[in-house]
């Protein structure tokens, strides 16, 4: 019995360690899985942009994936200079990609090594075209294109957008007409520096269609606090009679904090206008021009009768007045006769 009692510790540890690795040969499968899961599905959505290849010579290509953004979403990839610090126009814009991501956010383009116009430090920039504003990098060489210093940053903070932007306003009845189309850009930035930013001055800019954009400086009356946010309110104004697709950007620091789209209506009334105007012009000078011919046309005096015109009354040749150079001793006979008077006395 004593030998009996000695075994049961040893069988049953022998069975726990059984256990356990009957255990851990379960688990570690499903660890496994969770850990293939899509980055879209996880907590916070975090975006990724992942390269093929961190350097490439011009002419070369690239294959750029990434997790984690909106579900069907329209994406456009470019290779852009100085980190773009300088926003797209420091990106080789000719040479970019669009993509839409899938049911689960993911996404998979190839994309052609350009030069941008700007030296390396460079970047494969991915940002959203419609919806939502959301943008990542990649860092990526280009083989052969120049590398620079990236420029100083301005002292007095360092601002940057913390939500979309969004136009505020309508257009009244003499927009309707041509006048200047008037809104209110509204966004909120954040100060991600060390040193709070003292009236800052932005860059607004208007752009149609492939025109380049039309900047305007406007100074914001305030102070940004490090590590704090402030609603930045920024008037926006078009030419007189403007219409059709613009797009409004932010700039700040030398760097295009924002765009939003602005569609803009037709000025029906102008249209209208010309119309009457073609109307009314004709007629008015047709009235004129009656009024003139009906002041020069010369008038008849006063009291003067109208000359009667008289018609010729044919009469009878037995109702004819005796003409006044006959007389009735005088007058012709209506009678014939053919014998001759002689000169003797009736007998």
């Amino acid at each position: 019995m004593p030998g009996t009692a000695a075994a049961l510790p040893a069988a049953a540890a022998t069975v726990l360690a059984a256990a356990l690795l009957l255990g851990a040969a379960l688990v570690l499968p499903a660890a496994g899985t969770a850990r293939a899961a899509s980055p879209a599905e996880a907590p916070g959505g975090h975006r990724t942009v992942q390269l093929s290849t961190k350097e490439a010579g011009k002419g070369g290509t690239l294959t750029v994936t990434g997790r984690g953004w909106r579900p069907k979403a329209l994406l456009t990839l470019l290779i852009c200079g100085q980190n773009m610090i300088g926003g797209t126009n420091s990106c080789a814009n000719g040479d970019g990609r669009a993509v839409t991501t899938d049911a689960h956010g993911a996404f998979r383009r190839r994309l052609p090594v350009a030069e941008p116009p700007k030296p390396c430090p460079c970047v494969v920039h991915v940002a959203t075209v419609t919806g939502a504003a959301a943008a990542a990098d990649a860092a990526f060489k280009v083989a052969g294109h120049p590398v620079a210093p990236l420029p100083k940053e301005r002292t007095g903070g360092r601002l940057a957008v913390l939500s979309p932007p969004r136009l505020a306003g309508s257009s009244g009845l003499l927009t309707w007409f041509g006048a200047p189309p008037q809104r209110e850009l509204t966004v909120t930035v954040g100060n991600l520096g060390s040193a709070p930013a003292r009236n800052p001055v932005f860059r607004v800019g208007t752009s149609h269609g492939v025109f380049a954009p039309r900047w305007e400086e406007q100074q914001w009356r305030g102070t940004v606090p490090p590590g704090r946010k402030v609603q930045v309110k920024l008037p926006v104004e078009l030419a007189a009679g403007a219409h059709g697709d613009y797009l409004v950007s932010l700039e700040y620091g030398g760097k295009v904090l924002a765009e939003q789209p602005w569609g803009v209506g037709r000025p029906w009334g102008v249209t209208l206008f010309w119309v009457l105007l073609c109307v009314v012009v004709p007629t008015a000078v047709f009235r004129i021009g009656m009024a003139l011919v009906g002041r020069v046309r010369p008038r008849r005096p006063a009291g003067h009768a109208r000359p009667r015109i008289r018609t010729r009354r044919t009469t009878p040749a037995g109702d004819r007045a005796v003409l006044p150079w006959f007389t009735p001793d005088t007058a012709p006979s209506t009678t014939t006769s053919t014998k001759r008077p002689t000169s003797k006395g009736s007998t």
